[in-house]
Formats: C-alpha cells, sequence, structure tokens
C-alpha cells in the first residue's frame, strides 16, 4: 500500500523498509542500487576495494528484496566518476553526477511511476527527494509522509554562517551556505505538501518551527539500533583515554572544537578521527597526522573499531539524530555531544554522557580530562549507556513507525 523512496537507503531507510514491509505495508521500495555481495561484479570488483566496500553497502536484506525497484544511473555516475578523480562531475549542486543530481533523478523517477501504482496508497520519501513525488502524489490523492531526518534548513544555515565568521578557516567545509535559494524552495515545498512529518528527535522536530509552512503533524520517532557485543573490554596498556570521532571531517560536527580540545589534553588521551575530507585544506594534513585517521570504514568494522575506544565524541552544531551516539552507547562507550543534536533524547547528562554546549573546546577538554583520571566512574558511565541503548532497539522502532503508517492511511493495526 506504501511506496518508499530513498537514494542511498541508509541505515534508517532500510529498517523503515523492513517496517513496512513485515506489517504487510510495502508496495515498492525505489532506490539507486542493489547490490548482489558475492556475485560476479561483486568478485570482479576485488581489483577495486574501496568501490567494492562502498556498494556493498548497497546490500539489501531478502526481506525487502522482492520490493525494490532501481534507478541507478546518476549514482552508478557518481561513483565511476568518484574512482576516476573526476571531481567536476560530482562536486556542487548542478554537477551531472552530483548527490543533488542523484535525488532529484529518482525524485522524477519515482514521480513517474506513480501513475502506474494502482494499489498504492501513500509514498514515504525523505527530505530533498519528495518534491515531484509529493506533487505527483496529491494529483491521484496518495497520502505523503515525509521524513525529515535533518535540522530545518534555515537554522542550519544561520549556524554555518556564525560558524564561517566565528572560524573562517573552516568555511570549506560547511556545505549548507553553497545551497541555492531553488533547492532550499523545494525543500519547503515538500514539507507543505506532507500530510505526516517524522523527524528523529527532539532537537530536528523544534526547527521546524522555522519553516513557517508546516500544516501537518510532526512525531518524534527516534532511531534504535542493534545490540552491543558483551565481550569484556579491555583497558589500554598505556592508560590513555581513548577517544573516537565518527563522521565527515566538517566544522558542521564541530571537529575543530574536539581537536582544539584533543591538543589541549595531549598525551593524556589517544584519538581516533573516522570519516572522509571535505576540503582538502582542512584539517590539515599535519593535524591528521596527530592522530589516527581511517578514511571509511564498513559498518561492521566501524562497531568493532568503537569497541576498541571508551568514548566517543560528536560536539555538532546542527545534527537531526546522530546515529553513532546511540551506536557507541551500545558497544559500551561514552558519549560526550551537544544538545544539538538527538543527545537530549538519548542520555541523562552526566549518566550515560555529556551533554557539553556548542562550539566550547573547554568544556569537551573538562569531560574527558575528568574520565581519564577517574577510571571507575568511567567504566560506570559505559556500563549504564549501554544498559540504555538496550532500551532503544530497531524492533521498537519498526513497530512505531508501522503503525505510524497505517494511522496515515487510515487502516487498523494488526493483532
Amino acid at each position: 500500500m506504501i511506496l518508499l523512496s530513498h537514494p542511498t537507503a541508509n541505515q534508517n531507510v532500510r529498517q523503515a523498509a523492513l517496517a513496512l514491509a513485515g506489517d504487510g505495508l510495502l508496495n515498492e521500495f525505489w532506490t539507486c542500487v542493489s547490490w548482489n555481495q558475492g556475485g560476479i561484479l561483486d568478485r570482479l570488483l576485488a581489483v577495486a576495494p574501496p568501490l567494492r566496500s562502498e556498494l556493498r553497502r548497497r546490500s539489501f536484506s531478502r526481506e525487502v528484496q522482492p520490493f525494490l525497484r532501481t534507478h541507478g544511473g546518476r549514482e552508478a555516475g557518481r561513483h565511476l566518476a568518484n574512482l576516476l578523480g573526476l571531481t567536476a562531475l560530482v562536486q556542487g549542486e548542478n554537477a551531472p553526477f552530483g548527490i543533488d543530481a542523484v535525488y532529484l533523478s529518482l525524485d522524477r523517477r519515482v514521480a513517474q511511476r506513480l501513475p502506474h501504482c494502482l494499489t498504492t496508497k501513500a509514498v514515504y520519501a525523505y527530505d530533498g527527494g519528495a518534491f515531484l513525488t509529493f506533487r505527483a502524489a496529491k494529483a491521484r490523492g496518495l497520502r505523503c509522509i515525509y521524513e525529515h531526518p535533518v535540522v530545518h534548513w534555515r537554522l542550519v544555515r544561520q549556524y554555518q554562517e556564525e560558524e564561517a565568521a566565528l572560524s573562517p578557516e573552516w568555511a570549506p567545509t560547511l556545505g549548507a551556505l553553497s545551497d541555492s535559494e531553488e533547492k532550499l524552495k523545494r525543500k519547503d515545498e515538500e514539507l507543505a505538501l506532507a500530510d505526516a512529518i517524522v523527524t528523529p528527535s527532539s532537537f530536528a522536530r523544534e526547527s521546524l518551527a522555522l519553516a513557517r509552512v508546516v500544516t501537518a503533524p510532526v512525531l518524534v520517532l527516534p532511531y534504535g539500533t542493534v545490540p552491543g557485543n558483551s565481550a569484556p573490554r579491555l583497558a589500554p596498556l598505556d592508560k590513555k583515554l581513548r577517544v573516537i570521532y565518527a563522521g565527515a571531517l566538517s566544522q558542521a560536527k564541530g571537529l575543530g572544537y574536539l581537536l582544539e580540545a584533543a591538543a589541549r589534553l595531549g598525551n593524556e588521551i589517544s584519538l581516533t578521527l573516522v570519516g572522509r575530507r571535505v576540503s582538502t585544506a582542512i584539517p590539515s594534513a599535519a593535524a591528521l597526522e596527530r592522530h589516527r585517521w581511517i578514511p571509511s570504514l564498513a559498518h561492521r568494522d566501524l562497531l568493532e573499531e568503537m569497541r576498541q575506544h571508551d568514548v566517543l565524541v560528536l560536539p555538532s552544531l546542527h545534527e537531526g539524530f546522530g546515529l553513532v551516539l546511540l551506536e557507541a552507547m551500545a558497544q559500551g562507550l561514552v558519549v560526550v555531544t551537544t544538545r544539538h543534536t538527538a543527545g537530549p533524547d538519548l542520555l541523562t547528562d552526566g549518566v550515560e554522557g555529556w551533554l557539553v554546549p556548542v562550539r566550547s573546546a573547554e568544556a569537551i577538554e573538562e569531560k574527558l580530562a575528568l574520565l581519564a583520571c577517574d577510571r571507575p566512574r568511567l567504566e560506570a558511565m559505559q556500563e549504564a549507556a549501554a544498559r540504555k541503548a538496550a532500551t532503544l532497539s530497531w524492533e521498537s522502532y519498526r513497530r512505531k513507525l508501522a503503525r505510524l503508517a497505517r494511522e496515515v492511511i487510515g487502516i487498523p493495526a494488526q493483532r
């Protein structure tokens, strides 16, 4: 009864597909790439491990495979251009194989498909990829469920403009500053067309007050996680506090403030950075060399890497959720984050982690220094983090999402 659409099908999208399929609600699931791990092409790409690793992230569970439909020309071009180093083809809003072009291409294809989906009662689409789909749905009298997993663009632009003035050297990493007015208008029109809006955090929901066009009900539905590894954790031989950061190397995620805190702490901590560079200029090569840097990890490998650390720090200026926070908690890590994330929904300040002010290297330094010299407190907070994460499962998320979808399309819940 529901057509689901998302170009890259990240973890929360996959869980939405599982929720709808498991409740008998999924009609079609449109994405760009469905990769057959272990197939002929997969084996041939053994000569290009980075590309194969990226494509393997686009493998899907057997539960949703019967519903999959793909439209991957632009996305294939994006991967090929990246592999060949043809950055001009992928960088910028108007690039032929940029991420914006990928989103618009799938949105257009799904809109063209809708007149032929005679049993579809609703569409479920995401921020930046729903405008044409929703217009086509409204023309057919279909319901529109809109997931807005990010902070509203007006608040994002405000924070990034402030940050560019405060730290101009980090401005190249603040991508929202280059968004066109046309793109931003489409985002607000998506919101205006929605019959129900789903956001993953209280902070994301509050940011929608700036949209000025929202008339639909807005529901906060936090994401979930899988159970963590229950094996005993090994203490570091050098007794340093092991800190990890996971995300794009961008000042939108407050990376500069973490690096500043790490420089002040010196040998009290070891820092691992997991994420791709957004700019070739910053962080500098010298800054990256001072720490352990891993540009990319498969999801399973990231969780294992987390297990080798004590604390995750994500001092974002704005974050719709920050799934790595919950994933780190499930692996038994204390988290240090800001109130501009899902942090206030996930943890009690000082119990499973800390909520620090945005733009405060001093606050990050203070919390890490405290944990570095108080191993019993660190262990108590790690245990509390794992316990809290265990209450926030993907199974619970799927049940709630299926219930919401049934309410929107007006059919009773299954018994």
